[in-house]
């Protein structure tokens, strides 16, 4: 017999205010009812919702703004443009990041792809392949994968109207918003294909970064391998 598994009050209400992020009682960018407001309409201390409030602030859900309130975070704020993107020049320079879309084309999920994103083997997916350049240099070969259902109006014609943002174009387009991210990072060489779409030889050492997005209630929405050249750049990450 399996026994469920206790959760704190706090973990509780933050779920709630999760469900009803899914629901889209919230769009990104919109305030949510003050501290107060939301205990009197859950029943609970003000307390216990300020620890659910911290902790998705924590996650980067929401976003407290001195003497204004808490905000549904925002691909359209300056500070999460870049979120995931922890690649940086070596010499610590501040670089323009510029997209070449290379294909945009509708497949079916590998077995690998079905299981990273919780869907069945052979559904209809989006598969998406561009180039990443820092000061007009090819420095990331980036692979995405995306399940068609969710992201149906995707198109080449749309990823380049929004210059390559993507979690801001999921966001404003298809209303979902990527809220965390899984990375797992190995050393490569540059097969032929790679080398040639990154201008450099073959067998070059590439960082090698495979990412899972998530979005609300932890559904993983976006598969991505982004193959980088990081001769003149580093990966950065700051650990609390």
């Amino acid at each position: 017999m399996t026994t469920p598994k206790f959760q704190p009050l706090y973990r509780q209400i933050k779920a709630l205010i999760t469900d009803r992020l899914i629901a889209g009682e919230w769009v990104p960018g919109a305030p949510i009812p003050s501290e107060m407001d939301l205990a009197a309409s859950l029943g609970v201390s003000q307390g216990t919702v300020r620890k659910a409030i911290d902790e998705l602030a924590s996650e980067n859900i929401v976003v407290r703004r001195q003497g204004k309130g808490t905000f549904v975070a925002t691909y359209s704020e300056e500070r999460a443009k870049l979120r995931f993107l922890r690649l940086t020049a070596s010499d610590g320079s501040a670089e323009a990041l510029e997209n070449r879309l290379l294909s945009c084309e509708r497949g079916k999920a590998t077995a690998q792809i079905a299981r990273m994103l919780d869907v069945a083997r052979g559904s209809s997916i989006i598969d998406i392949s561009r180039v990443l350049s820092f000061a007009g240099t090819p420095v990331i070969l980036d692979r995405i994968v995306l399940p068609a259902a969710p992201f149906a109006g995707v198109s080449a014609e749309l990823i380049n109207e929004y210059s390559g943002s993507m979690y801001r174009m999921y966001e404003t387009r298809m209303g979902i918003s990527m809220v965390r991210a899984e990375e797992h990072l190995t050393a490569v060489g540059a097969d032929g294909p790679v080398a040639t779409a990154l201008g450099v030889a073959e067998g070059t050492p590439l960082l090698s970064n495979e990412r899972v997005a998530y979005t609300y209630g932890d559904k993983p929405m976006e598969w991505r391998l982004g193959l980088c050249l990081t001769t003149a750049h580093h990966y950065v990450n700051l650990l609390d």
